[in-house]
């Protein structure tokens, strides 16, 4: 891993880059399509009032609105993805915010669709849903009809329809601070010089073997972001407050009830992973010991937390992961393994290269029907390999899922989705733990899957217990402040670390800042910790009966969102409102722990 200043983006090769002109040739023809989107806003405005003429008349409003929304999403994909890729793109930036602003207009033109069908006689309504017209709708119209205690008269919901563009502000204030308006720094990395700190290489810095790299590197990021902590306090209590008005206008309970209720998740689920995550933080209070240890340090600090614990980690480069992960996934089959080396390689889903002004993260996006699209940034690492890893699980799951379904029933949930790409990643952990059994490379393997677990097992539940609080303040009449949130995020921290770690409260309690997409969201940082148990207890099934459990997975992705998430995953083998998926999955975070124990007292005894 080289510690140096990202190229800017018009240096980087083009095989390193997605292939977005697969969407749009040019920004010009992107353009064309803003113009022309509006007035197919107002083809489908003219079936107001007509949807319950016939199954036919209802099939064709149904099929107009499906090449209309296909259409927006590659607009607003686009946009967004051009905008991830360089920060400082102010073009790019406007592109994105007018897109968002178009798909406000899309709602309002459309919002008097659920309300009248409601508004028909359900028998005749469900009469026609068996007729072959209308086959392909059958399902998303059902969840129509069961939202019908939270859908207001066509007048409500078009002005609430309205609302998604002013609304969207304070979703898009946080990210161009954050994005934009930072200034992390430089740190001295020794004989390459001075880094610019930036959302792109903060990882490898926090996590270079040189404890004074890494401390410059977290404090300067913490540091920026505290600088604009009353700012970003502003946006996050505005999106609370939007979370809680919006569930309010709908007849629920709280924000939570809402937010759960649009992927079809019952509370439980949420409060079972919670209540199980906490009783299960002892583990983690002790691999925070055994990582000190490890280390030779008296005490870890946060930014000892991603520190390499391998004296010698493996480089690897993008064609070696490539192939790793090919290799790990062999066990769903051929025709799984070739359409996805195909994506990572000649077609072009991925943007990899770290280049001056990437945003931070990973993501995919699935652009139909032109393919999914991978963002994230390089640096020859395990993780990087676990990254693409899971990037690639979300990318198949899309692929499976247009593949098996019609597009109206395609599209899975963000609860489904983290299943298939932490699925990805501990598949080809488990490969690699018995196909690379160098002890170097094991002690790194260790270390990469502990850092997947910080993230997804660790970070994600305590930004989870973070929203529910601080909903519930908002819901009580109570104000949102930094100070506040400060407080509020270094205490669930604090419960996580234990005495383990040696807190710099500050510094720690802006960790919320850091989170400019997940927070706003609403209530989406949890589905990463059940995804991760759901996968793992996925996994487990191989060892029995491998064939079975092959086709029970490729089952659940080719499902798309046929079936509600837990019924997936239900006739998968999988109950997410049980325990038993967090409580296994913590078992196999121990045994991470104790293999590195048993490491350490190997290492101890050759002294």
């Amino acid at each position: 891993m080289t510690l140096t200043d990202p190229p800017v983006r018009a240096d980087l090769p083009a095989d390193q880059t997605w292939d977005i002109a697969a969407i749009f040739a040019t920004p010009d023809a992107w353009e064309a399509e803003f113009s022309a989107l509006p007035e197919a806003f107002g083809v489908l405005a003219g079936y107001a009032g007509t949807l319950g003429d016939s199954p036919q008349r209802l099939a064709e409003y149904l099929k107009a609105d499906e090449a209309v929304r296909q259409r927006l999403s590659r607009l607003t994909s686009y946009a967004g993805m051009q905008s991830s890729v360089d920060g400082q793109d102010t073009v790019a930036a406007d592109r994105r915010d007018r897109g968002n602003a178009l798909a406000s207009g899309y709602a309002q033109a459309t919002a008097f669709d659920s309300p009248e069908l409601l508004a028909l006689d359900e028998d005749t309504l469900n009469s026609w849903l068996t007729q072959s017209v209308l086959a392909d709708y059958a399902v998303m119209v059902g969840r129509i009809l069961r939202t019908r205690p939270h859908v207001r008269s066509a007048e409500v919901e078009a002005l609430l329809g309205a609302l998604g563009s002013p609304f969207g502000s304070a979703k898009g204030i946080h990210p161009a601070i954050a994005n934009m308006d930072l200034d992390f720094g430089t740190v001295n990395v020794g004989m390459a010089g001075s880094v610019k700190v930036g959302h792109g290489n903060i990882d490898a810095l926090v996590g270079s073997s040189d404890r004074e790299v890494r401390r410059a590197a977290w404090e300067g990021y913490a540091d920026a972001h505290l600088a604009v902590k009353h700012g970003m306090a502003a946006a996050l209590a505005t999106g609370v407050r939007q979370n809680v008005f919006l569930a309010r206008a709908r007849n629920y309970p709280d924000a939570l009830s809402a937010a759960l209720s649009a992927t079809y998740i019952p509370n439980t689920v949420f409060h079972t992973l919670i209540e199980t995550y906490k009783a299960h933080l002892p583990t983690w209070h002790r691999y925070w010991t055994v990582r000190a240890k490890w280390l030779g340090l008296e005490k870890l600090r946060e930014y000892d937390v991603k520190a390499p614990l391998s004296s010698n980690p493996p480089e690897v480069d993008y064609a070696q992961a490539v192939g790793w992960i090919a290799d790990g996934m062999a066990p769903l089959g051929g025709e799984y393994v070739t359409a996805m080396r195909r994506g990572l390689t000649t077609e072009r889903w991925v943007d990899y290269g770290l280049n001056r002004d990437k945003r931070q993260g990973a993501y995919s996006n699935g652009v139909y029907p032109v393919g999914p699209f991978i963002f994230m940034s390089w640096n020859d690492t395990l993780p990087s390999m676990s990254t693409l890893a899971h990037e690639i699980g979300h990318s198949m799951h899309t692929y499976l899922s247009w593949q098996k379904q019609p597009y109206a029933q395609a599209r899975y949930t963000l609860f489904s989705a983290e299943v298939a790409s932490n699925f990805n990643q501990a598949m080809v952990r488990k490969h690699l733990f018995t196909a690379q059994p160098d002890v170097e490379f094991q002690v790194a393997l260790i270390e990469e899957a502990m850092g997947n677990f910080h993230r997804y097992f660790f970070i994600m539940p305590t930004l989870a217990r973070f929203e529910q609080e601080i909903h519930a303040r908002v819901e009580a009449g109570r104000g949102l402040s930094a100070p506040d949130l400060n407080a509020l995020m270094a205490d669930l921290l604090a419960d996580g670390y234990g005495d383990g770690v040696e807190m710099d409260r500050e510094r720690s309690g802006i960790l919320w800042g850091q989170f400019s997409t997940h927070l706003y969201s609403n209530f989406y940082a949890y589905q990463y910790a059940t995804g991760i148990a759901a996968a793992h207890q996925l996994l487990a099934g191989f060892d029995q009966d491998p064939e079975a459990a092959r086709e029970r997975y490729l089952t659940f992705l080719g499902e798309g969102g046929r079936l509600d998430p837990l019924d997936a995953l239900r006739a998968a083998g999988v109950d997410m409102e049980k325990p038993d998926a967090v409580e296994q999955t913590f078992g196999v975070l121990a045994s991470y722990v104790d293999r590195l124990e048993q490491l350490l007292a190997e290492r101890e005894s050759r002294k």
